[in-house]
């Protein structure tokens, strides 16, 4: 057993495995207010969040400027798609992997939800992460429209929109499970039990959350654009400014704030409950 895990004074250290349990994050703290860690995660959430979108967004327009034959593109060409999904998962691999030690990588206010909900941040960390991440969204969708103004406006900006033949309903069960997939991904990567087995692959938590992501866009893309994201939904609505844009743009909120709600609630007190029953971990239920 390690001086770290021995040295932890707030939290638990299971009897049979040899993996440190957090305790419940206060749901207000105070001290956080006074803490230079505090602001330089809020920072780091909020230019991670800005290059997602400026990246994902970039190669959404891109996609529907090759194959635009009406401008000289080719109906064949583009990364199609699969390049698109693979944009998204992959932004968020690399980004969460750079910021997981600063801020925990949440880069979607669904995710920051999720984990208040499961008591990891305080509601105080939560709130300012998520106006980062809005903030930060806004930005990137600014760059965007601000180097390739005529391609942002004519491909629509990469906004998240209800695609034509699906109804309301459709698209909020989309983004729903797509959430849902995501937020139990992000908890079941970052398991304590599950970072002390796997602590020898240091780029395991972010590759199946990055993948996850790839997924549920290959999944959606034809049905909502893929949000999961209420950050990169609101930002590239609010620089594409369209009446379909902001029609639908309570869906992106709704469906992925209830979708991980859903993974908080399986992931923490279904799959993580204690029971006196339980042939897995003998953490009660309080640090959880």
């Amino acid at each position: 057993m390690t001086k770290e895990i021995k040295d932890a004074p707030q939290g638990e250290l299971d009897h049979k495995e040899d993996y440190y349990v957090p305790p419940p994050a206060p749901f207000f703290d105070a001290k956080e207010l006074f803490q230079w860690s505090f602001y330089r995660a809020i920072i780091a959430e909020f230019v991670a969040t800005l290059l997602f979108l400026y990246i994902t967004i970039l190669t959404v327009i891109g996609q529907h400027s090759q194959t635009d034959v009406a401008h000289g593109g080719d109906a064949c060409g583009g990364v199609g798609i699969l390049g698109i999904a693979w944009a998204f998962g992959g932004m968020i691999f690399v980004l969460v992997y750079c910021t997981a030690g600063i801020s925990g990588g949440h880069i979607n206010p669904a995710v920051t939800f999720g984990l208040l909900l499961a008591r990891k941040v305080s509601l105080v960390r939560a709130l300012l992460y998520m106006v980062a991440q809005v903030l930060g969204a806004i930005s990137g969708a600014g760059l965007v429209k601000a180097f390739q103004k005529g391609y942002y406006n004519r491909y629509k900006g990469g906004a998240n929109m209800l695609a034509h033949g699906y109804s309301k309903g459709t698209g909020l069960g989309a983004e729903i499970v797509g959430t849902f997939v995501l937020v139990y991904t992000v908890f079941s990567a970052t398991d304590p039990k599950r970072k002390a087995r796997d602590s020898h692959v240091p780029v395991l938590a972010p590759l199946p959350i990055g993948f996850a992501v790839f997924l549920v866009h290959l999944a959606t893309i034809p049905i909502t654009g893929t949000g999961i994201n209420p950050a990169r939904s609101f930002g590239a609505a609010v620089l594409y400014n369209n009446k379909k844009a902001w029609d639908d743009q309570w869906i992106f909120w709704v469906g992925p704030f209830i979708g991980a709600g859903i993974a908080a609630i399986y992931h923490q007190y279904v799959l993580r409950a204690h029971s006196g029953k339980s042939h897995g971990s003998s953490m009660s239920s309080q640090h959880l």
